[in-house]
């Protein structure tokens, strides 16, 4: 339910008596509606009343898919009766499969979050669910894009590399099935585990863009398809999804610039460089988490592990990394968020760069989901006011 706030560039008393302005641009710090899905706060990120430190330590992803989407902890048979449904709608339809291939082909500089939603829609057309909206069949919706998403990332990023798309494999879990159907290699069990703690940081975040989008869409009570495709264009832009990919760009731009200037130019003149130029540094700040993100810590250990099996090539980012982060922390009292370290983890996890927000998707299409049935089940259209700034009223012909 909508909360009243002070208009853009009014001002609200402090603690002193004095008064500052206050900016609610994009909804800021306004609440508006309700959720059983998820709690962010300034110091905790809660699924369904379990906290993410947890579930990162001790969850798989389909355990947490399932919290989402059906609404509670399975059962060890519950569980498996989710996963063994999972892995059976994991199959593309032949024609889905096809078109995305020849986007791909064709379409060199189409960015795969822009091919992905073209086969979600695809997808629909397919589904013998998409319009209806009650929830067993919103429910059986969910599965299948769960499912059916990471075929869609695979086949895209095959035809990229100039390979044929694959089939999924029942024996892996969702996180390593997703690896396999992008490179055509099973990953090993530390990858495969990072790659699946990514997942569970990434499946939910109460009201962001792309999830308030997706509500949005719901709330005209169009089908669920719909809504999960506005939600791909949320999180594609570069300000959302697409922080993890700017941020690993970010990196690359850094040591290409160092290895240039041959020991000319070190870490701190090229951010002081980029504080001057008042370039955007992604990756860094959090409309909620003032403090830090806590997913960054969890994810960065990972990643850390991975780099120091791996060696130097793989260690230096996350040495580049802590460099950028501490300058960030000093100079701008700003923390990174979860897609900077996670732009350096699926780096050196050999994933391309163009497939970060992609993956993302694959992820948080089960908090997408959680939210549309929600938001079904209880609906009501969104439909917020705006103050008028324009003109005073005037006549056509005066």
């Amino acid at each position: 339910m909508s909360t009243s706030a002070p208009a853009p560039g009014s001002s609200t008393p402090s603690n002193s008596g004095s008064t500052k302005p206050v900016d609610t641009r994009g909804l800021a710090g306004q609440t508006v509606g309700e959720t059983s899905v998820c709690a962010v706060t300034q110091t905790e990120l809660i699924y369904r009343g379990y906290e993410i430190a947890d579930l990162a330590a001790n969850a798989t992803f389909e355990e947490v898919a399932h919290l989402l989407l059906v609404g509670h902890k399975a059962s060890p048979a519950e569980l498996k009766a989710f996963k063994d449904e999972i892995k059976s709608m994991r199959a593309l339809p032949a024609s889905v499969r096809d078109a995305v291939v020849r986007i791909a082909k064709e379409s060199p500089n189409a960015h795969p979050m822009s091919i992905l939603r073209s086969g979600v829609s695809l997808l629909s057309h397919l589904d013998p669910d998409c319009e209806d909206n009650s929830p067993a069949a919103e429910l059986r919706k969910s599965k299948r894009l769960l499912a059916q998403i990471p075929g869609i990332v695979g086949a895209c990023q095959r035809t990229l590399d100039g390979q044929s798309p694959l089939d999924p494999d029942s024996s892996l879990d969702h996180a390593a099935n997703l690896m396999w159907l992008m490179s055509g290699k099973k990953p090993g069990e530390l990858a495969a585990r990072i790659m699946d703690v990514s997942l569970i940081l990434y499946a939910e975040h109460d009201f962001n863009a792309s999830t308030f989008s997706c509500r949005t869409i719901a709330s005209t009570e169009t089908d669920m398809h719909s809504a999960v495709c506005g939600g791909i264009g949320a999180l594609k832009g570069p300000l959302h999804g697409g922080a993890n990919e700017m941020a690993m760009e970010m990196l690359k731009d850094i040591d290409r610039d160092l290895a240039a200037a041959k020991g000319s130019m070190n870490v701190e003149q090229w951010m002081q460089r980029a504080f001057v130029e008042k370039r955007k540094l992604m990756g860094f700040g959090h409309r909620v988490y003032k403090n830090g993100d806590h997913r960054a810590g969890i994810l960065r250990s990972w990643g850390l592990k991975l780099a120091e099996v791996q060696g130097p090539s793989s260690k230096k980012w996350f040495d580049l990394g802590d460099q950028v982060q501490a300058i960030m922390l000093k100079e701008k009292n700003i923390y990174p968020n979860v897609d900077f370290p996670c732009g350096m983890t699926y780096f050196i996890m050999g994933i391309p760069v163009p497939q970060y927000t992609p993956i993302f998707v694959a992820s948080r299409i089960t908090g997408w989901c959680a939210h549309i049935m929600e938001q079904h089940q209880n609906n009501r259209i969104i439909r917020p006011l705006a103050e008028y700034k324009g003109p005073a009223l005037r006549k056509w012909n005066g």
